[in-house]
């Protein structure tokens, strides 16, 4: 089956998804951005959220919200990006957040697999991203590698809830209760398709998660689910990924989609009513 054809065993039209975490403006996908979103609706896709890493990110992904129904932004500065922001970048994106398309805040978050911004830098820029969800009231999206620990240290630190989400959950289940109860939603992408075994850990974590509490994704144009892994991702592909998390929970693909796109337009806020 390919990505512009999926049906329901009973021929109807896939389930209604939202893909909760897409780089749209990355040339892998806004070059064709059209039929991007074409193969999405195909698949199943009625929302997109699509996320920034830098200030240019940001207000690029505000522009393809502004002209395309169904696209909704995140705005912010990657940790790995942050050493690289001018004077000035980040009261552009609290700017660019006051905009009615803006439904998050981030990419945000701390990574100590790379080390292109210091450990100390980029726990400043977490903190200024979860104070500037928390004025406009928006969740924040959090980028989390190999330093769960320091996430959940830094969000305890804040005493009090943290609407948002733990995108691209790869932890344990120890971690996924903390950050559960720290208030954050936890989603899921291509990884839980990937054979390897060292993954079925993961797909063990993703079986304990509270229904009301998973969102799936893309992460596009990275991650894509098995048999693609290694090529460009897209949105439509969120579908592959959530027929995989149904198998895990033992629901419909139908059910989980149900459950994961209301998760998602809670969190986000995004209108019923405003689709691909």
């Amino acid at each position: 089956m390919t990505l512009g054809d999926r049906t329901t065993e009973d021929g109807g039209p896939a389930p209604s998804l939202v893909d909760s975490h897409a780089h749209l403006d990355d040339s892998r996908l806004s070059d064709s951005l059209s039929d991007v979103l074409g193969r999405a609706r195909a698949a199943g896709v009625i929302q997109v959220v699509a996320i920034a890493t830098t200030v240019g990110d940001s207000s690029r992904v505000l522009a393809i919200s502004e002209h395309q129904s169904g696209v909704f932004a995140a705005v912010g500065v990657h940790p790995n990006s942050a050493a690289e922001a001018a004077e000035g970048d980040w009261a552009r994106v609290a700017t660019l957040a006051e905009h009615p398309r803006v439904v998050a805040i981030g990419e945000t978050g701390l990574d100590r697999h790379w080390n292109s911004t210091p450990f100390a830098q980029q726990q400043e820029w977490f903190d200024r991203h979860l104070a500037l969800a928390h004025r406009r009231d928006l969740p924040v999206v959090v980028h989390c590698r190999d330093c769960q620990r320091d996430i959940i240290d830094q969000l305890k630190a804040l005493r009090r809830p943290v609407r948002g989400v733990l995108h691209s959950f790869t932890g344990t289940w120890d971690e996924a209760v903390a950050l559960l109860d720290l208030g954050l939603d936890l989603s899921f992408a291509g990884m839980l398709t990937f054979a390897n075994k060292g993954l079925d850990a993961l797909r063990s974590v993703a079986a304990r998660v509270p229904l009301d509490r998973l969102l799936v994704e893309t992460d596009s144009p990275y991650l894509s689910p098995h048999p693609y892994r290694g090529k460009a991702n897209e949105p439509g592909r969120v579908a592959i990924t959530a027929e995989r998390l149904a198998q895990i929970l033992g629901l419909s693909p139908a059910e989980l989609a149900r459950m994961t796109t209301a998760n998602a337009r809670r969190l986000f806020a995004l209108p019923e009513d405003d689709l691909l």
